[in-house]
């Protein structure tokens, strides 16, 4: 599947993600063989490497390369060879049986770090849950894998274990940004419907005689935001400067006054309140406690509004959500995620050409996103090993330190 696309989620803790500010606009890393200027490298420094469990006082940590090797960022991964001695198992070795013998027996030693740069592999040996962290030796501090979302991993285990997890969330939020106004756009002016009426004269013919009373300006509309993390931020800020629209939004926790002022976003106090006021209502929060829209939060919704999923599909009771635009008690819905993915549900794939935009998780999927996920992986484990801060950690509220000898 496609990297996860999310957000910090409004039904968990608040985390250093979910009050970054938005991210500059220059891209990281560089692409090999494209048409278009390359993008630009991130700009973290490190600081000198102090010792590290994982070997004999003097010898290098040891980090544990799960999946494919790095693709895009050479010079970057020259430097971290430079600091570290990297093992990458074999894709046999990383089915969670091979894998978890592997652990069992010390194969690959006291290793001091996990990296995942790349979210189509590495998560061969399945959920990251109690039976294999378990399995870790001590001397691990920090996970760093590609991706936003996190709900594969138990990170509040691996940070009462002392191991910092640092998802990708900064590297994808301009793509997913991107995506997300597409989709809001493509609620507003009926797209599923003018696409698939392209297929026949007569289909043609009767769209352009009948999509404008569909269709609606998006300025001064109210655009509610359900998490207001790296993606929401860029959500809101595209969408205020760009489209006019009145951003609104809700988070566990409200964001700074100067952060609001920037973004030109408000707060509101709950999830009811958000979704009653909003003409177009976007899901940027990752997997947390259970569904966010369901058949109480439905009933919310103004008649004929709109909804953009661009954060996990288990948010979401489809089912009830096909009901409401059955009964027409919504308008239009994009959705980019769902909840058995691959399976998309029969009754909304059954409305993808009238008023459902439907997308194969693919917000994120973005060379540009992948260069940052494999560069910003190698930063956050470079930074945690050479004694100093995670550049973008998901549980530190969660974190038990460990004492560096």
């Amino acid at each position: 599947m496609a990297e996860p696309t999310n957000t910090p989620m409004p039904t968990a803790p608040p985390t250093p993600r979910s009050t970054s500010p938005a991210p500059a606009h220059a891209r990281l890393g560089s692409t090999a063989s494209s048409t278009l200027s390359p993008p630009k490298p991130i700009g973290i420094t490190t600081s000198a490497p102090l010792p590290v469990p994982g070997g004999p006082v003097g010898s290098k940590p040891v980090v544990l390369h799960i999946g494919d090797p790095v693709k895009y960022n050479p010079e970057t991964y020259t430097e971290f060879t430079r600091e570290f001695d990297v093992v990458r198992p074999s894709a046999d070795e990383r089915q969670r049986p091979a894998f978890m013998q592997a652990l069992r027996e010390k194969r690959w030693g006291d290793f001091s770090a996990i990296f995942r740069p790349f979210w189509g592999t590495g998560g061969e040996m399945g959920h990251w849950d109690a039976e294999l962290i378990s399995l870790l030796p001590d001397s691990v501090r920090v996970f760093a894998s590609a991706g936003t979302g996190f709900d594969w991993a138990d990170t509040k285990l691996l940070g009462e274990r002392g191991i910092v997890y640092c998802n990708g969330g900064l590297a994808a939020a301009e793509a997913v940004s991107d995506f997300a106004v597409a989709m809001i756009i493509s609620t507003f002016r009926a797209l599923p419907y003018c696409i698939a009426s392209t297929a026949t004269p007569s289909g043609f013919q009767a769209c352009h005689a009948s999509a404008t009373a569909l269709s609606h300006n998006l300025r001064g509309r109210v655009l509610g935001l359900v998490g207001l993390g790296n993606i929401g931020q860029q959500i809101a800020l595209k969408c205020s400067l760009a489209f006019g629209m009145d951003v609104a939004y809700y988070d566990v926790e409200r964001k700074p006054a100067a952060l609001e002022h920037k973004l030109h976003a408000r707060f509101v106090d709950s999830l009811e309140n958000l979704v009653r006021e909003s003409d177009c209502v976007v899901l940027c929060t990752p997997a947390g406690a259970g569904q966010l829209i369901n058949r109480e939060s439905l009933a919310w919704f103004k008649p004929g509004a709109r909804f953009v999923n661009v954060a996990r599909g288990s948010l979401v009771d489809e089912e009830a959500l096909a009901d409401a635009l059955d009964e027409n008690r919504l308008s239009n819905v994009a959705l980019d995620v769902h909840a058995n993915e691959p399976n998309v549900h029969p009754r909304l794939l059954a409305l993808a050409g009238s008023r459902a935009l439907l997308t194969c998780h693919n917000a994120g999927g973005t060379v540009e996103t992948h260069v940052g996920f494999e560069e910003l992986a190698m930063r956050n484990i470079m930074a945690v090993l050479a004694g100093g801060q995670a550049i973008t950690p998901v549980n530190s509220h969660w974190l038990r330190s460990k004492v560096v000898t």
